[in-house]
């Protein structure tokens, strides 16, 4: 089987090998043909040491396909069911779950660090227990989620992930208010997705930020009212705000730099949603004068804030409404054979997502 493999942490280029096997099929367990995955930050991340992963793995996490072997035990799912992989499925019985917070279940990460994969040399572990960058992947039952037939393969591995944080962000998390100002620091597939969400909310002003000029140009055919670079934000500010500040403002990059931006670019009382992934040693600094005075809500969104399953579903009744434009998102395509490509239009920002058919 083929698959696209990192060898150590801190490479930034995947060999796609032939000699990789999907391991640990069995009771309550499916085997999933992938179709499509779509190249999110986080996978990059996850190469670069940014999220702990253990290594070799093979990245991808935003996946679709078909299960083409069921496990003893499963029900629900039959062989040759088209389904899209939830790299974060709630086990249904922890407090997180019982308290409706599914999105905050850690049952799914235990799944890291067991590994999924081998090859003659060793094992080999599937980022965030997926690995969908991979003809073929093994995971729990609860990974494997049903898609109507009707939503194609590219389309369903963004709803597993991207689009699902994005506009989860701006409705589960933010809440954004009809009439409100809105600013997105960063203006990947996550951001562009959060624009989405805060224009199906009603926004009035959604202005875009990004140093990458194509992706401003993009933010706007989404919905933002204005895209700027990041030296243009304080004017931005300024003018659509009469320097007050926005009311929400999402910061999708996972730099505490750009965090401690969108703090200062939140109006008092506004709300700062943290939506991209960091490091763990990367602090973001806020002195408690500040913390009190300014009142500031500062809410991080994990995978959308929000009953994953339930999001998966608007997110489809969204698209097959045309609310949401999900087959723009995929502005370029590459074959498994060309994963490094794809890995250089993430890295300098050409892409708003790649989809990798496999």
């Amino acid at each position: 089987m083929r698959a696209a493999v990192l060898h150590e942490i801190g490479q930034d280029k995947l060999e796609v090998l032939d000699d990789v096997e999907a391991v640990g099929f069995g009771p309550g367990r499916v085997k999933i043909r992938v179709r499509a995955t779509g190249l999110c930050h986080s996978d990059v991340s996850a190469m670069s040491g940014v999220l702990p992963q253990p290594a070799p793995f093979i990245p991808g996490h935003e996946g679709a396909g078909e299960i083409i072997d069921i496990g003893d035990g499963v029900t629900g799912l039959s062989e040759g069911q088209r389904v899209l992989l939830c790299w974060l499925p709630a086990c249904g019985s922890c407090p997180a779950c019982k308290r409706g917070q599914t999105q905050l279940c850690l049952a799914g990460f235990m799944n890291a660090g067991i590994p999924n994969f081998k090859r003659p040399g060793g094992d080999v572990f599937g980022f965030a227990g997926t690995g969908t960058f991979a003809e073929e992947v093994v995971v729990d039952a609860g990974c494997a989620v049903p898609i109507p037939d009707d939503v194609p393969f590219d389309i369903a591995a963004l709803i597993g992930c991207g689009v699902t944080t994005g506009l989860g962000a701006a409705i589960n998390t933010a809440k954004v208010e009809a009439g409100s100002s809105v600013a997105v620091i960063g203006c990947g597939g996550v951001g562009i997705s959060a624009i989405q969400g805060a224009k199906l909310q009603g926004a009035a002003e959604i202005v875009a930020v990004d140093p990458v000029e194509s992706r401003r140009e993009a933010a706007l055919r989404f919905g933002a009212t204005e895209a700027v670079a990041p030296d243009a934000l304080a004017d931005a500010k300024q003018r659509i705000t009469g320097g007050e500040g926005f009311d929400y403002v999402f910061e999708v990059v996972g730099k505490s730099a750009t965090a401690r931006t969108a703090y200062e670019t939140t109006r008092r009382g506004g709300t700062l949603c943290v939506v991209g992934a960091g490091a763990l040693d990367d602090h973001l600094q806020l002195n408690m004068f500040e913390l009190f005075f300014d009142e500031k809500r500062i809410l991080p969104s994990m995978y959308g804030g929000g009953d994953v399953l339930r999001s998966y579903e608007r997110a489809i009744a969204l698209w097959r409404a045309g609310r949401i434009d999900l087959e723009s998102l995929i502005t370029h395509r590459v074959p498994l054979a060309g994963i490094n490509e794809a890995l250089e239009q993430m890295r300098t920002g050409v892409a708003l997502r790649t989809c990798i058919e496999i």
